[in-house]
């Protein structure tokens, strides 16, 4: 699916202020896009922004040695620097629920409205939309305007691009990766991107609180639905006695389709407002897309997510009950 980027190009032509803004708890795609648009923004001479609802997690801030994602959160960040922009671009999303309380200001925003997105799941944002959900990650997307807006692809840009592509595509695993994805990574090492540096920082930085949370989590894996399914939790008191981070949980996930004959797989993660974050994943055969968008979440076919507000318990026996009905 080729997207006419004609009237992006021509966005990005008449303004000169931009805001960027993902998605809360901003994986590296999210980033890597947004470090990755910023670059091309300001080789142009326009100014631009990154604002989101969640802070930068510690293994991604080796993208931001400039400290240009802030989060809305920040002492020095107000909501008048949300508003106060001729363009708004959300990238790596195109859900109200996925904006936090960037969404809330982007609701009442003047501001022509631009998403730049991969993902099947929708709302109407009252943006023009640049969308493709055949595309391996928003990065690629990203990538492809370098051509559009003629701009050259600096190894700051290329680094931020190559993660975003690498880490959706589970470092070129999934079913995603197509002869196109490496051809574009290909082009983003010849531009400086160093994918064992990358790698490294992205995974060989963890913490032992982060190693004593996975061994919790794994202890706790169980399989049902004549195997089909594999599950975890974590409560908000493994974070407190482990010292753990809610971001160490990333990944955790995929450990459960490891396990043979597993179709598909979720963790449950109780946050400390007392939410919990599901993060759900499959083989190519199963879309469990469908499955988050039952309780107000979404993404892609093979990796989605959804927020419930109930009890640990209750929120894992009403998404248990879910995929045990579509497993039968």
């Amino acid at each position: 699916m080729e997207i006419d980027w004609e009237p992006f190009r021509k966005i990005v032509e008449s303004n000169q202020r931009f805001v960027l803004s993902s998605h809360v708890r901003p994986d590296a795609d999210a980033i890597g896009s947004e470090l990755g648009m910023l670059g091309m923004l300001e080789q142009l001479g326009k100014d631009v922004r990154i604002i989101n609802p969640s802070a930068l997690v510690s293994n991604r801030k080796f993208l931001d040695p400039n400290d240009r994602v802030r989060c809305l959160a920040d002492s020095d960040v107000s909501d008048e620097d949300v508003l106060n922009t001729d363009v708004h671009i959300v990238l790596d999303t195109s859900a109200w629920g996925q904006l936090g309380q960037v969404g809330k200001l982007l609701k009442k925003s003047s501001a022509k409205k631009v998403v730049i997105d991969h993902h099947v799941s929708s709302d109407d944002l009252g943006a023009i939309e640049f969308k493709d959900s055949t595309s391996d990650s928003t990065g690629s997307l990203v990538f492809q305007l370098a051509d559009v807006l003629e701009v050259s692809i600096v190894p700051e840009v290329a680094t931020a691009l190559f993660c975003a592509i690498a880490t959706d595509t589970g470092w070129f695993r999934f079913p995603s990766t197509s002869s196109r994805t490496l051809r574009t990574v290909a082009d983003l090492i010849d531009f400086g991107a160093t994918p064992h540096l990358i790698y490294q920082q992205l995974y060989e930085q963890s913490s032992l609180p982060r190693v004593q949370l996975t061994a919790r989590v794994l202890e706790r894996v169980a399989v049902e639905c004549e195997g089909k399914l594999a599950h975890t939790f974590v409560k908000w008191s493994d974070f407190v006695e482990t010292k753990a981070h809610p971001s160490d949980t990333e990944d955790l996930v995929n450990e459960c389709l490891k396990i043979a004959g597993t179709e598909c797989a979720f963790i449950a993660v109780e946050l400390q407002n007392k939410q919990v974050k599901f993060s759900f994943r499959s083989r190519v055969m199963r879309n469990v897309a469908e499955i988050a968008e039952q309780f107000g979440g979404g993404g892609h076919k093979q990796a989605s997510g959804a927020l419930l507000n109930a009890p640990l318990s209750d929120a894992r026996d009403k998404v248990l009950d879910t995929f045990r009905e579509a497993l039968k």
